[in-house]
């Protein structure tokens, strides 16, 4: 069962472009780098860099220190239904921590064969515009006040 605890990880370069993901099991949702914690004392930044590398190939070990940053955002939300299977049966809203990651320019992107069909990387406001998920919007807006 999943743990109700996850982390966003929003991944924008310098002229502001922001990597998005477009999902498997729903094709046409798009979104950042999505996963929830492996264990309850899992640190969250440890986190986000693990979900970081499976997705995307992105290793943060490789990138200069701090790139990897929390927002000191957290917000609490009700599971869709069709994933609400993958946690306990009376669990019906996750915990999100977002983060994000600064990259100098565009970089390869290996994408998880399992969780994702394509990538591409979009303007601030065209990314936010484009992900399903109203958290995921606002945590892509949230660059613009940083």
């Amino acid at each position: 069962m999943k743990i109700p605890i996850s982390v966003l990880v929003v991944i924008y370069t310098a002229s502001n472009e922001v990597l998005l993901l477009e999902r498997k099991d729903h094709p046409g949702f798009w979104q950042s780098v999505t996963g929830s914690l492996d264990a309850l004392d899992e640190p969250l930044i440890e986190a986000a860099a693990r979900e970081l590398f499976e997705e995307t190939g992105i290793d943060v070990s490789m990138l200069p220190p701090n790139s990897l940053q929390s927002m000191n955002q957290q917000i609490q939300y009700e599971i869709y239904p069709q994933w609400r299977h993958r946690y306990a049966e009376d669990v019906t809203a996750n915990t999100e921590h977002w983060f994000k990651i600064l990259l100098p320019d565009r970089v390869p992107v290996t994408l998880a064969p399992g969780e994702h069909l394509a990538h591409q990387w979009q303007p601030i406001e065209m990314a936010a515009s484009l992900c399903f998920s109203p958290s995921n919007q606002q945590a892509i807006l949230k660059l613009n006040s940083d």
